[in-house]
């Protein structure tokens, strides 16, 4: 299920929808009635504009939070004039569907960030920085003789596409050419940034014995 928002008025002037624990509204205002064409039994209406606001409190809120808002802002930027695509009620279904594919994997990468900021250790890392949209992570290890930093270039695709990524090699041996043969072998898709990390530990930073 994709329904991520949630509805806080309709009324014959605008709909109000709240996504994302109340960080992102989106209001729809509504023009005439439109002759002959119904919806949900009702004459349906024009569509004069659908205007996206975020109420998230960057100073307070966690960098994951953060992230997952400029990524959706990245994607409803990306994707034009959203009135000329939903000109008219029939299309506002579609219109909030796909509003809500990116809201929820967008959502579930903050969730899997404070997984990892949480529980890191377990997979010596050491620690998750985020820059903007990309997300900087410290790896070390004793046994493996071991400390890098991989940063990972994330947007509104995640988590259906490869991540750019680069890394910069601290101590050892372990640089862009081990890395890459690791994530060559993590296919893109639910929870990938997990499935990075404990692939990269399980790979590189165990005991070799």
């Amino acid at each position: 299920s994709f329904t991520e928002w949630e509805l806080m008025e309709w009324s014959d002037q605008q709909a109000v929808f709240n996504f994302l624990y109340d960080s992102v509204t989106l209001t729809v205002v509504f023009g005439p009635p439109i002759d002959g064409e119904f919806f949900a039994a009702r004459p349906s209406r024009s569509i004069t504009s659908l205007d996206f606001e975020s109420f998230l409190d960057e100073e307070q809120a966690p960098p994951s939070s953060c992230l997952v808002q400029r990524l959706i802002f990245q994607f409803i930027e990306s994707r034009g004039s959203w009135q000329d695509k939903c000109p008219t009620l029939h299309y506002l279904p579609q219109a909030l569907f796909d509003i809500s594919l990116v809201m929820n994997r967008c959502r579930i990468l903050g969730e899997e960030l404070e997984f990892l900021q949480r529980w890191g250790a377990k997979f010596h890392l050491l620690e998750t920085d985020i820059k903007n949209t990309e997300v900087k992570l410290l790896f070390s290890s004793s046994v493996a003789f071991a400390k890098f930093e991989l940063t990972l270039a994330v947007s509104h695709d995640y988590p259906s596409a490869v991540l750019p990524f680069r890394v910069q090699t601290h101590i050892g041996n372990i640089g862009e050419k081990e890395i890459a043969a690791v994530l060559s072998k993590v296919p893109a898709g639910h929870h990938y940034l997990q499935r990075i990390v404990i692939s990269i530990n399980q790979s590189l930073l165990q005991d070799p014995r």
